[in-house]
């Protein structure tokens, strides 16, 4: 049997320090975004739209951060695709060989987990188009999926950060403060899931 029960009131200094992470986060990736946009000489991460700490939408309807999420995430993945149209034509005018390294391959699998994420979540946004599926186990895996997703990609960042163009352009504390972005952020959106989903469960049981 399923009874509603009210949620147990978690103490302050829970409810400031997850703020303070979800608006570092924020920071983090746009100053990461920045920092490797000017050093290469040529998202943030549409799930945070979702945070109660520190969505910049927050005050809106659920069903408005979804939208938003999605038309995000569909950005990303346009932005994710040019990019590696970028670097294959890079690499085919000075004849470099393709997706041979584990950053090329983890990038390679990470854009396409992203496409299929966004493609998939359509049926979330117009329900008519889930007939025979439940919601609610749809946005479980919707979650677990985009999850693996976030963790994809930001090991596919880590693993750039290792390649021998970016370790020869930062110095040594640089690239420690550069992987922890990535790090850092991958922990607050897993935490954001794990306890959002976790807090539903305690309202069911």
């Amino acid at each position: 049997m399923v009874h509603n029960r009210e949620p147990e009131p978690e103490p302050r200094v829970y409810g400031y320090t997850r703020t303070a992470s979800a608006v570092l986060t924020h920071f983090i990736c746009f100053v990461f975004t920045v920092f490797i946009a000017v050093l290469s000489r040529p998202g943030t991460k549409a799930i945070l739209l979702f945070s109660p700490h520190g969505s910049p939408i927050k005050r809106f309807p659920h069903k408005t951060k979804a939208r938003v999420h999605w038309i995000l995430q569909c950005l990303c993945v346009s932005c994710a695709v040019l990019g590696l149209a970028a670097i294959s034509y890079n690499k085919h005018l000075n004849g470099k060989p393709h997706f041979t390294s584990w950053h090329g391959l983890l990038g390679l699998l990470t854009v396409c987990v992203v496409g299929f994420q966004s493609l998939a979540a359509v049926p979330l946004i117009y329900p008519s188009l889930a007939k025979g599926w439940s919601l609610a186990k749809l946005k479980r895996y919707h979650a677990t999926s985009g999850l693996i997703t976030c963790l994809l990609g930001s090991g596919s960042v880590l693993l750039g950060l290792s390649s021998a163009w970016f370790t020869a352009s930062v110095r040594e504390y640089t690239w420690y403060l550069s992987a922890l972005c990535p790090a850092l952020t991958a922990l607050v959106i897993m935490n954001q899931v794990t306890s959002g989903y976790m807090a539903k469960k305690r309202l069911q049981s």
